[in-house]
């Protein structure tokens, strides 16, 4: 059997490793648009801080791809999958068969479009290692640069945690009404919003950027004018599709695949931030674009490749983030009951809805966000537990004894 898997970030890891979990003898190759050896991206802002090395960064042993006995095309890009003559097609013409191939493309940024924006060369994404280093470039080490990002998402908030000591200010904008909309209740935004400007952050809000007027002058919608050294675009991004379309694969923002990881198309399987999942916390199917669900949906992806028979139905949001001495977890839905607790540096919401804890925010104070995770995924009716004690003293004393037997036997 030979297997082809497109990309090299966590979606491809765990498609590998799947496939040898079940075929140690098959033959795997793994083909990359970027050169690096796969690396965590999360990671690129705390190369910038300086927490960090590239070296570090690996996200499996520098022997991985050896001992997994995967050969590697990196720095090679994939144009085209022929499903009829089973191979995929390189960008230089070059040809390699495969009896089922995954595509684990990922996304990538999405920028508006925007007057004059392509005038302004010192400009940058926030995505990958090289635009971590193309932007340690553009700030050098003088911290004599005004930074202006675009997005007070994610992205563009671990950017400015990246560079804040980099730079001489930094401001960022967004048209969303407040930060991190898509992860945080309004409550959550603000403490977080007071917390980065206390550092130094300036935020615009409800507003974007209408034109550039000259390579370093930004004129907003609102009327708001902005000098600035550097820019990032951090405005969100978009799944990589075009390899499954432009061969039939179901596509509805992201790619279609059923709980095997497998496409509508014989053969295909896909999995990571380039598919779309069926999110148990709140019911919907959604592109879920964070680690844990994009390494189990690839690992399903490589075990069923390879013969095995297996399922990934347990998809939700969540999000572990540290922004500058601040941690958080958030993860599930906040449509419910919620039980709220406000402390100084602290912020807990847990949400309740049809006898199952479904979403929750942690900020401050993250230690035992992992039995709340615990509680979403397995989907634990909560009058099976003592959830009044779960609520305030999460602990696996609150479980019954029954799970919480099971919960101390399972590996971790």
């Amino acid at each position: 059997m030979k297997y082809v898997v497109i990309g090299n970030a966590t979606a491809a890891i765990g498609t590998v490793e799947g496939i040898r979990s079940v075929d140690q003898d098959g033959e795997i190759v793994l083909i990359s648009s970027e050169p690096h050896f796969t690396y965590g991206r999360p990671l690129i802002s705390y190369l910038l801080l300086g927490k960090t090395t590239e070296e570090k960064m690996n996200y499996r042993p520098t022997d991985f791809y050896e001992k997994n006995h995967v050969t590697t095309m990196l720095g090679r890009t994939v144009t085209k999958i022929d499903k009829d003559a089973k191979n995929v097609v390189l960008e230089n013409g070059e040809t390699v068969s495969y009896d089922k191939v995954a595509i684990c493309t990922g996304s990538r940024p999405f920028v508006p479009p925007m007057e004059g924006l392509d005038t302004v060369e010192d400009q940058t994404a926030f995505m990958t290692m090289d635009d971590a280093h193309r932007l340690a470039t553009l700030l050098g080490d003088q911290k004599d640069k005004d930074v202006l990002i675009i997005g007070a998402g994610l992205i563009g908030l671990k950017c400015a945690e990246g560079i804040l000591h980099l730079s001489k200010s930094l401001t960022i904008i967004d048209m969303a009404p407040r930060i991190l909309p898509n992860v945080l209740d309004a409550y959550g935004s603000s403490f977080l919003q007071e917390y980065l400007e206390q550092l130094g952050m300036k935020f615009y809000l409800s507003d974007s950027v209408a034109k550039f007027t000259t390579p370093h002058h930004a004129v907003c919608k609102s009327g708001l004018e902005l000098d600035f050294d550097v820019l990032v675009v951090a405005v969100g991004v978009r799944p990589n599709t075009q390899l499954a379309e432009e061969i039939g694969c179901d596509v509805n923002r992201g790619i279609l695949v059923n709980t095997h990881s497998q496409t509508s198309v014989a053969d295909v399987y896909a999995a990571g931030d380039c598919t779309v999942s069926h999110d148990i916390a709140a019911n919907v199917d959604r592109i879920l674009a964070i680690l844990p669900n994009a390494y189990q949906q690839g690992e399903v992806a490589g075990i069923n490749m390879a013969g095995g028979n297996t399922v990934f139905d347990c998809a939700f949001p969540m999000n572990a983030s540290g922004f500058l001495g601040l941690h958080m977890i958030t993860a599930g839905s906040y449509d419910g009951e919620a039980y709220i607790t406000k402390a100084d540096g602290m912020y807990k919401k847990l949400v309740v809805r049809d006898n199952k804890l479904v979403g929750f925010i942690l900020i401050g104070d993250v230690d035992r966000g992992g039995i709340y995770t615990s509680l979403i995924r397995d989907q634990v009716p909560l009058d099976t537990i003592n959830f009044d004690l779960i609520r305030e003293h999460p602990q696996l004393m609150a479980f019954a004894k029954s799970a919480r037997a099971k919960k101390l036997a399972q590996p971790h």
